[in-house]
């Protein structure tokens, strides 16, 4: 038996000790390739003139493939239909286009693959190759660049396509809706820098457009648009800045919907003051008849309550709005109301600049302030207003905080009555302020300001407005009660004193409102002061 074991014990050493051996001479490879694919020649060959063929092949000298094809490849200018470009998912010494589109006569093409041909190996990519040919007897050659901006964002969340529209007799601005643009190229790179080459002299609209369906075509419901004002020439040694924006569209009612007992949804497109909306009933009213809008918080959504209940199948509305009117139907089934829930919000800690919420989800007609107290932690009666924010559905509850104490609101019943006179059960709320120590301070001192008036915005870095000041003149801004975080500065110019920032329009060649960015993010933190000179350019 001990022999056995022995020899058991010999076998694993043996064995050990030739894995051991093998693994010293295992070969360890040549370094790694660091190469990019190298263009070896094309049919027809690059640059050519006279173009006429429906099939082009460029070749390499080694096995490659084509990455994100449809965000990385340029066609300028466009072809519709689009050409087929292989290899797609595989891998093959050559890049094989066929092309289905009838060509414009004397135009200059040119395909920029941008960094989408990578080796096969280690996915070295190619910088920037592009294939160009004329269908005339010579090679355009001008070209034109710069940047794109976003008017309201630091800097844009998306690829920015750059369109170049000749300007000939058969031009109009509308073409940028259905026509694909003479020549095209991205804002590719983290500078949103772009350059238009291959171009031919002539008289041009320059547009940036958000193209997110990539159809050479400007969707204002969805994307962006950005304009150079005035026609550019060509050649131009000019550098440009477009800033796109996102448009506000025409107030659009949709067909209404039954959504509960007694009440429909009326969805709707575009931007308009929703005070001046109106929704008529046109069918006979029932006597003791009443009505209200609501708006949802989050969605292009009206909701229309009313009473009583109309024996019908069908209801018609006239839906008026500053610029239009609709005659819309709807059709009724049975349904049951809902019954008046009326919640507190915050709940927990509120904010120095917070004002408490009553939301209801009928619509709320009436306060009795008699029936609503505040008390602070000694319960001490404290003074408090109150607004009704009839769009909203809200009752805010205004009242001074004090640092670092505790506050209880109650609600006794009818203090809220709704559209259907109900009204609400006992409500207990209890708040606490945190203590100044928790928050930060931010003092903005504005340098260079070449018009009045601003409104400034601290922003997260999202771009979502925190806290904002407007000044018809004052160039030192007190941001106090900041929660710690970053955020950036915004200064809005506001042209026409209304107080908020008005993006562009298109077609009446109206540029959005100018904003400036502070370079520099803001980092807040708990207890400190930021002390921050602005300097606009």
């Amino acid at each position: 038996m001990g022999k056995r074991i022995q020899g058991f014990l010999l076998v694993i050493i043996l064995c050990f000790g030739i894995t051991q051996c093998a693994k010293k001479g295992m070969p360890k490879g040549g370094p790694k390739d660091e190469e990019p694919p190298k263009f070896v020649r094309a049919t027809p060959e690059n640059f050519s003139t006279n173009f006429s063929k429906e099939e082009i092949r460029i070749y390499f000298n080694e096995y490659i493939k084509i990455e994100n094809p449809q965000k990385q490849i340029i066609i300028s200018p466009p072809m519709d239909p689009k050409p087929s470009i292989l290899p797609l998912g595989s891998a093959r010494k050559d890049i094989k286009i066929e092309i289905f589109d009838t060509l414009q006569e004397n135009t200059t093409y040119t395909i920029n693959f941008g960094k989408s041909i990578v080796d096969n190996n280690e996915g070295n990519p190619m910088d920037y190759f592009k294939y160009v040919f004329s269908t005339g007897d010579y090679i355009d050659s001008l070209e034109v660049g710069g940047s794109v901006s976003d008017a309201y964002l630091k800097a844009p969340k998306e690829v920015i396509s750059v369109f170049l529209y000749e300007i000939d007799t058969s031009f109009t601005d509308s073409l940028v809706y259905k026509e694909n643009p003479r020549y095209m190229t991205y804002a590719n790179d983290s500078t949103f820098n772009f350059k238009l080459e291959n171009l031919k002299e002539g008289k041009y609209q320059m547009l940036a457009v958000m193209d997110l369906n990539n159809n050479y075509n400007y969707d204002p419901k969805k994307e962006k648009i950005g304009f150079i004002s005035d026609y550019i020439d060509l050649p131009n040694d000019s550098t440009f800045t477009i800033s796109v924006f996102k448009e506000e569209l025409a107030f659009e009612p949709k067909r209404p919907k039954q959504f509960k007992g007694q009440q429909l949804i009326f969805g709707y497109e575009g931007k308009t003051d929703l005070d001046s909306v109106k929704i008529d009933l046109i069918n006979p009213k029932p006597e003791g008849f009443a009505s209200r809008i609501v708006k949802d918080a989050k969605k292009d959504t009206l909701y229309y309550w009313y009473k009583p209940k109309i024996e019908t199948d069908t209801l018609r509305f006239k839906v008026t709005s500053p610029k239009r009117t609709d005659t819309l139907i709807t059709r009724l089934g049975e349904a049951v109301r809902d019954s008046l829930i009326v919640t507190g919000e915050p709940s927990g800690t509120i904010e120095y600049q917070q004002d408490f919420k009553f939301k209801a989800n009928t619509p709320i007609t009436e306060a009795n302030t008699d029936l609503i107290e505040v008390l602070d932690e000694d319960s001490t009666a404290i003074p408090f207003t109150t607004e009704l924010k009839l769009l909203e559905n809200e009752l805010l509850l205004k009242f001074d905080k004090k640092e670092d104490n505790q506050y209880y609101i109650k609600a006794l019943p009818g203090a809220i009555t709704d559209l259907f006179e109900a009204t609400n059960d006992t409500i207990r709320t209890r708040l606490k302020t945190k203590p100044y120590s928790d928050y930060g301070n931010v003092v903005l001192r504005l340098q260079n300001v070449s018009e009045y008036p601003v409104i400034a915005q601290l922003t997260n870095p999202k771009g979502e407005v925190q806290a904002e000041k407007y000044s018809t003149g004052e160039n030192t801004l007190n941001f106090q009660f900041m929660k710690p975080g970053k955020f950036l500065v915004r200064i809005i110019f506001d042209k026409n004193e209304n107080q908020k920032w008005d993006t562009g329009d298109y077609l009446k060649k109206r540029q959005p409102e100018r904003i400036e960015y502070f370079n520099d993010t803001l980092e807040v933190r708990a207890n400190w002061d930021i002390n921050q000179s602005i300097i606009l350019d």
